[in-house]
């Protein structure tokens, strides 16, 4: 029949799979694993051997850089998970002076990301970007509380359409060393897309509205853009 595309084969099928199973590389891990990959061929290159290493090696980092396709719950008024990780800690703390928010305790809900957690971070609610703020700082454990207060970070304050407030802190870790926030004060953003990067391993605060019910508890693990951290219009009971 005219117009009709032909059936894949067995192998165009199977390399299609392959491809569809593969998340692409975020573009500011591009430039790590180049390098990885060139060290890698010179090594290879002044001594005839670690071949094997240094395609691992080089696979590995490219594997850390990955940027999965997720898709955000259909929920009006949720808040999802900046970050893939586990949830280390679930308080009400100050939320960081360079948001701008008053000082009174907000709930907040901190996520550990490991070495092998995806490290890019989504955008918790359909939103307007108000405020973006890079703060210098030092490099301790980020499972450690006083990483929130002590280490590097870049904290983002979100308004949402009904003119609630979330912040969105991506702490530096004991081995990052670079935070890449790619969104800037007065964007339109919409939950689940990805905004930023943390390198190595790392943590990720989220300050609710005062008054919120966390949806989630320490331990738990989150899918970034996909968990559903809070929900103002949700009656279901806390985990």
């Amino acid at each position: 029949m005219a117009g009709t595309e032909p059936a894949p084969t067995g192998l165009s099928h199977f390399v299609g799979l392959i491809r569809a199973s593969i998340p692409p590389m975020h573009p500011g891990g591009r430039p790590i694993v180049a390098g990885v990959g060139a060290a890698a061929l010179l090594a290879r290159a002044l001594t005839g051997r670690g071949t094997v290493l240094g395609v691992a090696a080089t696979a590995a980092v490219a594997a850390f850089f990955r940027e999965p396709v997720r898709v955000t719950p259909d929920r009006p008024g949720a808040i999802v998970s900046p970050a893939d990780g586990l949830v280390a800690i679930v308080d009400e703390c100050p939320p960081p002076a360079e948001l701008g928010l008053p000082p009174a305790p907000l709930p907040r809900v901190s996520v550990f990301l490991s070495v092998l957690d995806v490290h890019v971070q989504r955008i918790p609610l359909d939103a307007r970007v108000e405020r973006v703020v890079y703060r210098p700082g030092k490099f301790l454990s980020a499972d450690l509380d006083k990483a929130s207060e002590d280490n590097e970070r870049s904290s983002m304050l979100l308004r949402g359409a009904d003119g609630q407030q979330v912040g969105v802190v991506q702490i530096a870790g004991l081995l990052a060393r670079r935070i890449v926030c790619q969104v800037s004060e007065g964007a339109e953003v919409a939950a689940g897309e990805t905004y930023g990067l943390i390198r190595f391993g790392s943590r990720v605060d989220t300050y609710l509205p005062a008054g919120t019910r966390v949806l989630v508890a320490p331990g738990q693990r989150t899918i970034g853009g996909e968990t559903v951290l809070a929900d103002p219009t949700c009656s279901e009971p806390a985990s």
